[in-house]
């Protein structure tokens, strides 16, 4: 086996680690957006007292509220993804291990 197609997959891993990182960001950013429309309707619906107006926030704002909880889960599946892809790269690098053969880097734990 030559040296280049190992280089070659370690770029391809990394190319597809990116775009599914990038994607991930791209659906964060989406309903970072969304949230800011949310936001903005929720505040013209307090400052007008309205009662329609005010008893439509509520479901607004359990709109805000699930998407919140949806940006936290792709910030938490970024996160794993990340570790995992740092710990896949690092068992190839012998620098990274002690003379015991063990990974002198510590595996992050979700809490």
């Amino acid at each position: 086996m030559e040296g280049g197609s190992l280089n070659d997959g370690t770029t391809q891993v990394n190319a597809k680690l990116l775009q599914s990182f990038q994607k991930s960001f791209v659906q964060v950013q989406s309903i970072l957006d969304q949230n800011r429309l949310l936001i903005n309707e929720i505040n013209q619906n307090h400052e007008s007292k309205i009662p329609d107006n005010l008893s439509r926030n509520v479901g607004l704002i359990r709109e805000l509220n699930g998407n919140i909880r949806r940006v936290v889960a792709l910030y938490a599946d970024l996160s794993s993804s990340f570790c995992r892809s740092m710990e896949s790269s690092s068992d190839g690098d012998s620098s990274l291990r002690s003379s015991d053969g063990k990974s002198g880097m510590k595996r992050v734990r979700p809490l």
